[in-house]
């Protein structure tokens, strides 16, 4: 997480062409996180995250920027629509489900990481139960020559099984009974959350019953796998780090914000959507929710919220909602010359996937310049003539000029294969031209 503002930007420039603002104001509220994690904890307690608001319409970089930058950090995240939301009372998910998701995805992250570190002493364990079997232990009265032969056997059936030489032969191994079922739902009332925690447990205490299952060593070793994973790792820690991590450390990332907000001049309000606005303020402002791993405080979790607001404007929403969400930042729409960066300028563009995706089939395709500005201007002119759906329209115009090209893979095998403009222009110029196709087809 010790990352400059200067380096978060870079990073994110490998993958997201422009929106320098939205990039800079993301990089200085993740640079506070880690500062405020330096002070000592009467300060951090004062310090509030300054949540932001992303405004811009679809296919510009709103979530890839969430997403890229969440995955840099290696920070819990999630990323939820607030559309799908509904009022306490309603039929729908409640606000706070955002909290239980936003925590399971912080102990997995955890889990991860400490099996990461611990990984050498699973293996052992897994090496050892799996050797245990084939070479059962002497007992203790057994002759000095009898204990130097089994060391030696031992040695080498375990460097055997390390090495994978034994992996197709099969063997027995005793397993729990697979009765124990997760009951996961981040949905549940509070007391009903409670209940579904003791019905696992119960449900775990009878899973100790164990069965007898023949399986070859390589299927022995992932399944031990797990079984020595959770006898190494100390549960109770990786809860309380994961709720640490989640309060601390979280970004949720709150999607089509605009579609819960309530202008005055709207006709036909929906009583839920400002309902939602008002169940999320608690959430946003701070508050402790109920969950499996334990309380969790908001307070100083980071709330990203994006949308398009073509209909609505931010001002549409609960003055106490705006409040909360003050780093405002506006992404700007993509023209021709973003678009042709976004092909050509950025790691695992577009183009090299499909370049990847048909070196598959033996096929090497290769793209001129001129094929490429023309992906971007006909790209830019559809959205010009229908709806602005940004660099996802990319994905279609593309598509539909290597279409034929993709279909017909298996027969160019060992071929190389150039898109040029000519071939742009041919599969798309007509279509392009005439507004009412463009409108279906692009």
């Amino acid at each position: 997480m010790d990352m400059t503002p200067k380096q978060i930007v870079a990073y994110l420039d490998d993958y997201i062409i422009g929106q320098k603002d939205a990039k800079k104001t993301i990089a200085i509220a993740l640079r506070n996180r880690y500062r405020r994690m330096q002070l000592d904890t009467s300060m951090q307690e004062e310090i509030m995250p300054k949540n932001i608001l992303m405004i811009g319409s679809t296919g510009v970089g709103k979530t890839e920027i969430a997403r890229r930058m969440a995955k840099m950090m290696n920070l819990p995240f999630i990323k939820v629509e607030a559309s799908k939301y509904t009022e306490v009372g309603y039929v729908g998910r409640e606000v706070e489900s955002m909290i239980k998701d936003l925590a399971h995805e912080s102990y997995n992250l955890v889990t991860k990481e400490y099996e990461e570190q611990i990984k050498g002493s699973i293996d052992d364990e897994v090496i050892k139960q799996i050797v245990e079997i084939l070479v059962p232990p002497l007992p203790e009265s057994a002759s000095e020559n009898a204990k130097e032969s089994f060391i030696k056997t031992y040695n080498m059936m375990e460097a055997k099984v390390k090495d994978g030489s034994m992996d197709d032969k099969k063997i027995t191994i005793e397993i729990p009974k697979t009765t124990h079922v997760e009951i996961v739902d981040s949905n549940m009332p509070m007391d009903m959350s409670a209940i579904s925690e003791s019905i696992n447990n119960m449900m775990g205490k009878m899973g100790k019953e164990k069965i007898k299952k023949e399986v070859t060593i390589k299927e022995a070793k992932q399944q031990l796998r797990v079984l020595a994973s959770d006898n190494l790792l100390d549960k109770d820690a990786l809860k309380q780090e994961a709720v640490n991590r989640c309060e601390n450390g979280g970004i949720i990332f709150l999607d089509e914000i605009d579609k819960i907000a309530t202008g005055n001049s709207s006709k036909n309000q929906d009583p839920s959507k400002e309902g939602v606005q008002r169940d999320l303020l608690p959430i946003v402002e701070g508050s402790s929710v109920h969950t499996k791993y334990g309380q969790i405080k908001t307070d100083h979790i980071l709330f990203i919220a994006a949308g398009a607001f073509h209909v609505s404007k931010p001002s549409d929403l609960l003055p106490e909602l705006q409040g909360r969400f003050p780093l405002r930042v506006e992404l700007n729409p993509l023209d021709e010359e973003s678009l042709y960066k976004i092909l050509t300028n950025t790691k695992n563009s577009l183009l090299r996937q499909y370049e990847a995706l048909l070196k598959v089939e033996g096929v090497n395709l290769e793209f001129e310049d001129d094929a490429i500005r023309s992906f971007a201007k006909l790209s830019v002119s559809a959205n010009e003539k229908a709806e602005d759906i940004g660099a996802r329209r990319l994905h279609t115009v593309i598509e539909k000029v290597l279409e034929d090209i993709s279909f017909d893979a298996d027969e160019h095998s060992g071929e190389t294969i150039v898109v040029k403009k000519e071939l742009v222009l041919e599969k798309l110029e007509n279509i392009a031209q005439n507004e009412d196709t463009a409108r279906y087809i692009l």
